[in-house]
């Protein structure tokens, strides 16, 4: 893809950190697809985000003849990032996420741009840190779409374990426009992770990104036009 232009991947690792915390005994809380993360978890989750599975990405990258640089979101004010207020839940119950950062500002990140001009492909993790150094947990998803937004990307490809948004059914909702979008947010009829995907493709519009999916993030092909939902067209189904 980084043939079409320039190219930045933001990377979680959802099943890696429950892995390591099942290793460590530690156990797991999320709400809406987001971690609750205290002390011990953000431990976790730096050690195998900021570690051990960006390592993983960039040296695959690099395998694959692409100069991938990893990052994190701390690293030369990729994005500033805030504790993230107690969270309404779908639920309408209030929670608070601990260690989890909400990205914030509007700049254009300086290095992001100046790394795609010299040709490399930034690969960042989700990890941030606050004004006073504190490390912080931030999803994945919230952290790509509000990234795409400041980019000013033409195109947001959110990978998840579904071929897009589903429907009662099974069946890929080919396209979401913005009434069935917020919808779907509120209503608690998309999943736990999926709600999180959405809030980020809301975002990633709002901030004026003119192109966005959610594909099969476990098939390859889902780049090449497979099944998927693009968000902001009218409601149509397969």
């Amino acid at each position: 893809m980084s043939s079409i232009g320039p190219l930045v991947v933001v990377h979680g690792g959802g099943r890696d950190v429950d892995t390591e915390m099942a290793t460590r005994g530690i156990p797991k809380h999320a709400v809406d697809g987001l971690r609750v993360t205290d002390a011990d978890t953000l431990d976790v989750v730096v050690g195998v985000l900021a570690g051990r599975v960006n390592t993983q990405l960039v040296a695959a990258a690099g395998a694959a003849g692409v100069a991938a640089v990893g990052l994190t979101a701390a690293d030369a004010g990729v994005t500033p990032v805030q504790r993230a207020a107690p969270y309404v839940a779908a639920d309408g119950t209030m929670v608070d996420l601990g260690f989890v950062g909400q990205p914030t500002g509007d700049e254009r990140p300086e290095l992001l741009g100046r790394l795609s001009a010299a040709g490399f492909v930034p690969i960042i993790a989700s990890i941030g840190a606050d004004s006073t150094g504190q490390l912080l947990n931030v999803n994945a998803d919230t952290l790509a779409g509000h990234l795409a937004a400041r980019l000013r990307a033409f195109r947001l490809l959110i990978a998840g374990g579904t071929a897009g948004v589903l429907d009662e059914d099974g069946q890929t909702i080919t396209s979401v426009g913005e009434e069935l979008l917020e919808r779907l947010i509120a209503d608690g009829r998309a999943s736990a992770g999926m709600v999180a995907k959405l809030i980020a493709c809301r975002e990633a519009r709002r901030g004026g990104v003119r192109k966005i999916e959610i594909i099969d993030g476990t098939r390859t092909t889902s780049l090449d036009g497979r099944p998927g939902t693009t968000v902001g067209g009218s409601a149509t189904t397969d």
